[in-house]
């Protein structure tokens, strides 16, 4: 997929790896200068040296005054922000139990990052976008946020928020000229998701075909893919679309697969 995103200027949370990434390389593959930020900052900056429109900046979405750094430091050098890709996100691979066993503090660190921190990064770009009367905020929220899962009661939590902060922002914003969406992704093949079904030593491997058999396309999604509907969001032709949530999971949350 090509678009023409040249002169824009586009932040990327959570870029230095995984869906982050893909989506920071797609949008400097179309001409966008694009800011890799990450609490990982290293490699964060070696992944924008792979695009000559890349550069990368430290930022944590937990806390305010990076996020506010960052935010100002693009303006600066840049003179705008086009778009901003809240990506960053965590889950927990230890804590597989059921809510009433779920430890507050690994609800608390999820939250903070996957809807908090989503707050943080879209007020501080709101700011930005609203004094030029035009962005775009994509949200990458997860299936998960339609169709909850078990087991993962804090993540499932986050991404709903997500879905319904979108939408919410979405009507708050619109009037200034700033369209506000998410993407839903499904399983993606990503590190974590290696750890967790995909790679040889994944904790649950052995669930593998169970987790494919409620994917009609029966496999899991690439991150590029995801990287490109996020893409056609960020596209000046998707000029007409607010509020909406994509969702890329291969029919996932189509509806119950089943053989009986």
């Amino acid at each position: 997929m090509k678009v023409e995103l040249q002169g824009q200027v586009a932040l990327v949370t959570g870029a230095a790896q995984g869906i982050g990434k893909s989506i920071a390389d797609r949008l400097a593959a179309n001409g966008a200068r694009v800011i890799y930020a990450d609490v990982q900052y290293e490699v964060a900056a070696e992944s924008a040296a792979s695009q000559s429109l890349g550069v990368a900046m430290a930022m944590d979405v937990t806390r305010d005054d990076q996020v506010q750094e960052v935010m100002d430091r693009t303006v600066q050098e840049y003179g705008r922000l086009d778009i901003l890709v809240n990506n960053a996100g965590v889950n927990t691979l230890e804590h597989r139990v059921t809510i009433d066993e779920f430890p507050r503090e690994e609800w608390d660190r999820l939250l903070a990052v996957d809807l908090t921190g989503l707050y943080v990064a879209s007020k501080a770009a709101a700011q930005i976008m609203r004094s030029q009367q035009s962005g775009k905020i994509i949200n990458i929220a997860s299936v998960v946020g339609i169709v909850p899962l078990r087991l993962q009661s804090p993540f499932v939590a986050a991404k709903a928020g997500v879905i319904n902060l979108t939408r919410s922002m979405a009507i708050e914003l619109g009037p200034y000229g700033i369209l506000v969406n998410a993407i839903a992704p499904g399983s993606t093949l990503t590190d974590g998701t290696k750890e967790l079904f995909y790679g040889e030593g994944g904790k649950f491997r052995d669930s593998v075909q169970e987790l494919l058999n409620h994917i009609p396309l029966g496999r899991p999604a690439t991150t590029d893919e995801i990287a490109h509907a996020t893409l056609f969001l960020a596209a000046p032709e998707s000029s007409y679309i607010n509020g909406h949530v994509l969702t890329v999971d291969g029919g996932w949350s189509a509806g119950y697969m089943r053989e009986f």
